[in-house]
């Protein structure tokens, strides 16, 4: 049996620290400030879990010390705290601790990140404390989305668990993102890869209507096409040409779908030679010729509708 099930087994199991059983926010988005339930217990929260609900605590004042399955981190604020479900948890604050707490369910988070982001459930269900800079552009974010999910959870009106639900999900998004950069700083190289990456991103936004060679996209770089490949395999698994060829498939089959022009016109805006050879380039990509692709699409949009 694993470490934090065998001591699971001897802790309290509750839905909110200290609540009485029937009150469960498995169905909500539960919005507290981190004293409203820390100062009730002389702010020394025990080891406890809650099976089911994941916790994100924006600490914005004083500190303490947590222990998550195990590991000791030293709080200081601002942080985030990342406690997923069946995460073994205490806390230590300082009588000065303030902040939020979010609690929900974690299965509905990982539902609609399956489905929108699934690189973020990594993120949903790892233990976390995050430095925070609240006037970065990562962090600048954090405060009006824990006000915005304590608005919702405090007016109940119609649609309310989702549009908290909505807010918890981009809550993630910036845990994510500033995760991802506490990762990079301690490596150089991931750095500089990433860097590389999202500015071959931009290129192919700004150039997948131009049809350019490798050659053209690795000069605007600094680097040489081989680089390029080489970066491309390591972080997407396919050439730079797959790649300049799959952002420009995506961009054929955006126009097929939402405008008016013909396929003829939309080779000639993609800067294909011809019609024909789109048209070959185009089943080549996705097994469909450009009409029976828009015929499919546009119909389905109809049924959606």
């Amino acid at each position: 049996m694993p470490a934090n099930a065998s001591a699971r087994r001897h802790l309290p199991n509750y839905a909110l620290y200290g609540a009485q059983p029937g009150h469960d926010p498995v169905d909500s988005v539960h919005h507290e400030r981190i004293p409203s339930r820390a100062s009730r217990f002389g702010f020394e929260i025990e080891p406890h879990f809650h099976d089911a609900l994941i916790q994100t605590l924006y600490i914005t004042r004083g500190g303490g010390e947590t222990s998550i399955d195990g590991q000791r981190w030293r709080l200081e604020a601002p942080c985030l705290v990342v406690i997923p479900a069946r995460s073994v948890h205490g806390f230590h604050f300082d009588a000065d601790i303030d902040g939020h707490v979010v609690t929900t369910a974690q299965s509905a988070i990982e539902s609609v990140a399956m489905t929108a982001a699934p690189e973020l459930l990594d993120f949903v269900r790892t233990p976390a404390v995050l430095t925070v800079d609240p006037y970065s552009r990562r962090g600048e974010p954090l405060a009006a989305l824990f006000e915005g999910i304590g608005r919702e959870a405090a007016h109940p009106e119609r649609w309310q668990y989702t549009a908290g639900l909505a807010l918890t999900l981009a809550l993630f998004v910036q845990i994510a993102r500033l995760s991802e950069k506490a990762r990079l700083t301690g490596n150089p190289a991931r750095a500089a890869l990433v860097a590389r990456i999202e500015r071959f991103r931009l290129l192919l936004d700004a150039r997948c209507r131009s049809r350019q060679p490798v050659a053209r996209y690795a000069e605007a770089m600094g680097i040489s096409a081989g680089q390029l490949t080489r970066i491309c395999r390591e972080a997407f698994g396919i050439s730079a040409i797959e790649a300049i060829d799959r952002r420009a498939v995506h961009e054929a089959q955006r126009l097929l779908m939402y405008s008016s022009l013909s396929v003829k016109q939309i080779a000639r805006e993609l800067g294909f030679r011809d019609e024909a050879y789109f048209g070959r380039f185009f089943r080549k990509q996705t097994g469909l010729r450009p009409t029976e692709y828009r015929l499919r699409e546009q119909g389905r949009l109809s049924h959606s509708a």
